[in-house]
């Protein structure tokens, strides 16, 4: 099931995506608005309204946002970095997250501001201190996410808040896809193109650290709540966007999370 959340006539709500996304068009798409919170028990109310009414929004309420860096090869090299031993991972804020269809403002601190396509993993319950045998358990789907990166603030500054964390540096979406276990999740083809152009095409399948291996070292350390969002790291061909720029997120199996850059009004 896909399940997004949106907003309509000043209205937020979750819904489920009904209709073939891969051959449809937003406009024959429609959402089944949903009883209750999704992460529990729900009910679909029935009650319709078409995907091109609607402003989709960030499709998770999280706490945070856990992002692992250099998890493919390729990249880590492409970046003149080693491959790390185990997982390295810093946060974004959730101030962050903008969805499908909204516009990445470029930044005035930054004068390259590059894409990275990412596979997110959605929580779904309360956890800490996972074993590896019940990563399965605690994850609720996964969604497209883009970690936008200020990549000259990224060289200059030791941390990452700035560079990887300002508003609009996370988009996310269009959806999450809860009918994905891990083994499809772990071989999934992701694309990035800028302007219909490719940029990246890679495979979740070339990760260096697998779904389990992330989980398991973030609940080492902290519990995760419902919502939290796990970005799993980019594949090779990470590039400059600029304003005008449109930018998509294409994952097998999921969909595509689509943004256009703009300048600062």
């Amino acid at each position: 099931m896909r399940i997004a959340r949106f907003s309509i006539d000043g209205n937020v709500a979750f819904g489920a995506v009904e209709g073939d996304s891969s051959t449809a068009t937003d406009g024959e798409l429609v959402l089944d608005i949903i009883k209750g919170i999704p992460y529990a028990d729900f009910e679909l109310s029935g009650v319709k309204v078409p995907l091109s009414k609607v402003r989709l929004l960030p499709p998770v309420l999280g706490n945070k946002i856990v992002a692992f860096g250099r998890n493919y090869a390729d990249h880590a090299k492409e970046m003149g970095g080693e491959v790390p031993e185990a997982p390295f991972a810093f946060f974004k804020p959730t101030t962050s997250m903008i969805g499908s269809g909204d516009a990445i403002v470029y930044p005035g601190f930054t004068e390259e501001l590059h894409h990275e396509a990412e596979l997110a993993v959605v929580i779904g319950r309360m956890c800490r201190e996972v074993p590896r045998e019940r990563v399965k358990d605690v994850i609720y789907g996964y969604t497209c996410a883009n970690d936008i990166t200020a990549r000259d603030v990224q060289r200059r500054e030791k941390q990452w808040a700035r560079a990887k964390g300002f508003d609009g540096a996370c988009p996310i979406g269009p959806w999450v896809e809860t009918g994905l276990d891990i083994a499809a999740a772990s071989d999934l083809a992701i694309q990035c193109t800028v302007n219909g152009e490719q940029r990246q095409l890679g495979s979740t399948s070339q990760m260096i650290h697998s779904i389990e291996d992330l989980i398991v070292n973030v609940t080492e350390a902290m519990t995760l709540l419902p919502g939290d969002v796990i970005l799993t790291g980019t594949p090779a061909g990470v590039g400059p966007l600029n304003v005008g720029d449109e930018v998509a997120v294409t994952i097998q199996g999921i969909g595509t999370l689509t943004n256009k850059v703009i300048k600062r009004g």
